[in-house]
């Protein structure tokens, strides 16, 4: 890489490492804790590249954005944050960001897009300041998959494309859809769900165009529309004219399987297929259950209940449940511990107590016929892979998806046996002391299970 980069964040540990990585990299390179510093910088002409965090001492970095487009058209910056939102990443995004990075990021990773920026040197026009969002959607998440869902939406969120969100029930399709339409230049206008009466005839059709005119239209649900209404939403989208409301449509069953099937549309099916968005299920972003529990703690707290913290051992227990019913599940929980408990922490205890009197089946839908294992878990990892569009995964992909597979296995196998080690071990296959040791090494919580039959 060629060219002098000026990094700004308060952390001194940052900016020490990012300092020696770009050096050893060929660059010259400028950092600092404040922002003033940095906006001085950038008047005096220095620096082919910013590194900026959010959240500075004396200032927002993400509000600075507009300032340094209009003083240095064309000057890339890179915003890194720990402000792991949805709203920070759509925020970047409006504000035309070079790139969006969450903490903690991968150097390797940072570092390549830094040399992307460097060699592109393309000009951008700033349009849009950031403005001010609700903390009300809890699309809150570190993980990549996550990550990657949040710099989809911002890419799409201001096109004409339909979009299809798919995922399990509960994962959060109706927010996403909500996001798009609330982030983007339609947020004026209205955003409607469609019923089924709203098609009954041709004046109910055209009130429905005029009440979702130049807004959004969400088809919920639509594996479930019989083929007649199917057929209805067909001659609709094809009849739309001037200031057509997007179409974005949720659905939580496998399309392309029920039109191979017969049982949906294909003409249908194709012009929902504009860009398809895939939430992933919670068990598969366990990272995040803490994040998004305290989330919803504090929104709780906000709504008249008890503002309450989660211990370690509180913690430990969420990210081993399986969550059949995903995150509207984890919402439900921590409502009802932020009502019902006294403590200013919630224990361990408390919600073993609460996850034992609801049985964990994981869930079977979502596997198509005699579908072998082997294809299942390429189907998952395909997805993975997907959901990062251009970029390739953080590196430590085998490790973090084997620890993925094993844990819930050895939780199974635990369960199928009564706790019995011997037995579990000689089920897997295994030696007892390296079952033991992969319990301590992957966090497994062992308790009471029920007797082999």
């Amino acid at each position: 890489m060629d060219g002098t980069v000026l990094v700004a964040d308060d952390d001194r540990t940052i900016r020490t490492v990012l300092t020696q990585a770009l050096t050893r990299a060929g660059c010259k390179v400028h950092a600092t804790a404040s922002l003033t510093t940095l906006m001085r910088w950038v008047d005096e002409g220095k620096g082919d590249l910013v590194i900026s965090d959010v959240m500075m001492p004396d200032g927002n970095g993400l509000q600075a954005l507009p300032q340094i487009a209009a003083r240095r058209p064309g000057l890339p910056v890179i915003v890194i944050s720990a402000q792991n939102t949805i709203m920070t990443a759509i925020q970047a995004t409006e504000a035309e960001a070079f790139d969006y990075l969450p903490k903690p990021f991968d150097l390797p990773d940072l570092m390549k897009r830094c040399a992307r920026a460097l060699d592109r040197k393309r000009v951008r026009q700033q349009t849009l300041a950031p403005r001010a969002v609700g903390d009300d959607l809890p699309l809150v998440g570190r993980t990549a998959s996550m990550q990657a869902l949040y710099q989809l939406v911002a890419k799409v969120m201001n096109t004409d494309l339909p979009v299809l969100i798919t995922g399990e029930s509960g994962t959060g399709k109706s927010l996403v859809a909500r996001a798009i339409h609330d982030f983007s230049d339609r947020r004026a206008q209205g955003l409607i769900v469609l019923q089924e009466q709203d098609l009954a005839s041709a004046e109910d059709q055209a009130d429905l165009l005029h009440r979702a005119k130049g807004g959004s239209l969400i088809l919920d649900e639509v594996a479930d529309y019989d083929d007649d209404l199917q057929l209805r939403i067909v001659r609709m989208m094809d009849s739309m004219g001037d200031e057509a409301p997007r179409i974005m449509a949720t659905s939580q069953t496998d399309l392309a399987a029920r039109m191979a099937e017969g049982r949906f549309r294909s003409d249908l099916f194709y012009r929902l297929g504009g860009v398809t968005i895939q939430v992933p299920p919670l068990r598969e972003r366990v990272e995040d259950i803490a994040l998004l529990a305290e989330h919803f703690l504090t929104r709780s707290a906000w709504d008249g209940g008890t503002m309450r913290s989660l211990s370690k051992e509180a913690q430990d227990a969420l990210r081993n449940h399986f969550w059949p019913g995903n995150v509207r599940q984890l919402e439900n929980m921590m409502r009802r511990l932020s009502v019902t408990g006294t403590g200013p922490e919630i224990t361990g205890a408390e919600v073993s107590l609460i996850l034992g009197h609801n049985p964990v089946q994981p869930p079977t839908a979502g596997v198509v016929g005699d579908e072998k294992l082997a294809d299942a878990v390429a189907r998952h990892l395909q997805r993975y892979f997907d959901l990062h569009g251009d970029t390739l995964p953080p590196p430590g992909v085998y490790s973090r998806i084997l620890r993925e597979f094993e844990a819930p296995l050895i939780e199974i196998a635990l369960d199928a046996t009564g706790g019995n080690q011997a037995k579990c071990a000689d089920l897997l296959g295994i030696n007892r002391n390296t079952l033991r040791k992969k319990i301590v090494d992957l966090e497994i919580r062992v308790t009471r299970r029920r007797k082999v039959m």
